[in-house]
């Protein structure tokens, strides 16, 4: 069932057993987990159904820090959040990624990925993919020619990646969350405040409000915020009432740890002798929707003490073409809409100019870091509020000496195998052959559009914001869901883990949390 919240009367109670702020990726995921259950969902988005400006400035901020994408066009607020522009990009984390790492500080999630793997594939049937498969050998038996390099695999290893269509969450999944008879989709309805209990134990309430000028209460036994990495913190910072500090910051953590990938281009690879890099290509649509990318093993890593990364080859004629990504996204969000659709629309349509056996002698390695965790990389509240009365966001992105130091160590080791196979040679980019330069980078620096970090998973409240559960330390029913939660940010696009975790969540909410909280209302 959908309602308008602009079209209720004003000050409305909205009651319900579990209520879903956010209807995005994670939020739509977690609704569609609860469809058929005895439970009355409340699902709130703040936006629309399609883009529009004047949703879209509502997340506008200020970037401080290194420089970063536009804060209100690189997330969308509407129904389907940024699945709208995503561009479908999937590959599980690797298990170093939720270890404790002695080489990198704050590192260590209170779960491994064992505690993900049976929520990945149904993860990756959300996003429609092909396969729960992502290993090398099991997609060589669908395409032979799908031919690694000679690489010591000890040292370099094939990372695998699969390409959702990619699944425009808003679309696909409109008319099952409209027919659900349990789920109850508010529109136009967005948070301004989390109201707890008199001892900040527990969440009674959320307000919200929209651009009409209405307001609404709405009341659950359950909360899960499931909005952006940056949101969600803003959001528990900004409901400060009754907790001066925000809700679960009573160790300033909130919106600290901010994280993103580092990508940009890094090295230039030549091959004398044309290879076949059919494995390597991206976006082979209309055979495989498969590629792999060169990352370092665990052992590698953790002999060289440096981050999880990737490396993919993309040809020199292309690269040379293609300007840092950084330059050209849109300070508009239709445009930014406009311009992944464009490009997911060329997938099996065209082969970029790439001959038919795929053989190619020069490159450019792209390489996507890690990033170390990192406390002063965060966001704040701003003394500006938005049209809602909701304070606005600074982020001040902040990089470590390590991230550098892991892009230009992952460079040498991909020179050495190369050479050490006899099949090439690895020249690194100017801004990388400083060895006793960490600190400065490169302007064609960018991120993924991926945030992370903020209200980050911990064993502790002196450590971070929520528990192994993704309930927020200090808060019986409060829960936060998507890559907010992420304690590492991996080598990896999150998707595919964000949507993992919000799964286990739900899990975790359905086998025994939600009897704690008394629920037994029955959907109407």
């Amino acid at each position: 069932m959908h309602r308008d919240a602009t079209k209720l009367e004003n000050h409305s109670v909205i009651e319900g057993d579990i209520c879903i702020v956010g209807a995005g990726m994670a939020g739509i995921a977690m609704a569609l987990d609860w469809i058929n259950t005895p439970y009355k969902v409340i699902l709130l988005e703040g936006g629309g159904f399609n883009v529009e400006s004047k949703m879209q400035d509502l997340y506008r901020g200020k970037n401080i820090g290194q420089r970063y994408y536009p804060l209100h066009s690189q997330r969308l607020h509407y129904f389907g959040g940024t699945s709208g522009h995503w561009a479908g990009f999937c590959s599980p984390y690797d298990p170093i990624d939720f270890k404790k790492r002695d080489w990198v500080d704050y590192s260590g999630w209170p779960i491994q990925l064992g505690d993900l793997l049976p929520y990945y594939e149904p993860a990756g049937k959300i996003v429609e993919l092909d396969s729960a498969n992502f290993e090398l050998e099991h997609w060589k038996k669908t395409d032979p020619e799908l031919a690694p390099l000679p690489l010591d695999e000890k040292v370099l290893w094939n990372k695998m990646w699969q390409f959702s269509p990619p699944t425009r969450f808003g679309t696909r999944y409109k008319d099952t969350i409209l027919k659900a008879r349990n789920i109850f989709l508010y529109t136009y309805a967005n948070v301004v405040n989390l109201e707890t209990d008199d001892s900040v134990s527990a969440v009674k309430q959320v307000h919200i409000r929209n651009l009409a000028g209405k307001e609404h209460t709405v009341k659950a036994k359950c909360f899960v915020m499931a909005c952006c990495a940056i949101q969600n913190a803003r959001m528990l910072l900004a409901s400060n009432r009754q907790a001066p500090k925000g809700l679960g910051n009573d160790h300033d953590l909130v919106g600290r740890f901010f994280m993103d990938h580092l990508e940009v281009m890094t090295s230039d690879l030549f091959m004398p002798f044309a290879r076949e890099i059919k494995l390597y290509y991206p976006w082979v649509y209309s055979e495989t929707k498969v590629r792999a990318e060169l990352a370092v093993t665990e052992s590698k890593q953790t002999q060289l003490k440096i981050l999880n990364g990737t490396a993919s080859l993309i040809p020199k004629e292309i690269a040379l073409n293609k300007p840092p990504n950084i330059d050209t996204f849109p300070d508009d969000a239709e445009a930014t809409v406009q311009m992944w659709d464009k490009m997911n629309n060329q997938r099996g349509q065209e082969n970029f100019g790439m001959p038919e056996n795929y053989e190619r002698r020069e490159f450019e390695l792209f390489t996507r870091m890690e990033q170390s965790p990192n406390p002063n990389s965060r966001i704040q509240l701003d003394k500006e509020k938005d049209e809602l009365g909701v304070p606005r966001v600074n982020l001040d992105w902040r990089l470590s000496a390590i991230d550098k130091k892991s892009i230009r160590q992952l460079q040498e080791v991909l020179g050495e195998e190369v050479g050490r196979s006899e099949i090439g040679r690895v020249r690194l980019k100017e801004w990388l052959q400083d060895e006793n330069n960490d600190s400065d980078w490169t302007s064609a620096l960018g991120g993924g559009w991926h945030n992370m970090g903020t209200t980050r998973m911990s064993d502790s409240p002196s450590e971070g914001v929520v528990d192994a559960n993704c309930k927020v330390f200090g808060l019986t029913n409060l829960f936060m869901a998507g890559s907010s939660c992420f304690t590492t940010s991996g080598a990896v696009n999150p998707t595919l883990t964000l949507l993992a975790l919000t799964l286990r969540l739900s899990e975790h909410l359905k086998a025994g949390a939600l009897n704690n909280f008394n629920l037994g209302r029955k959907a109407v």
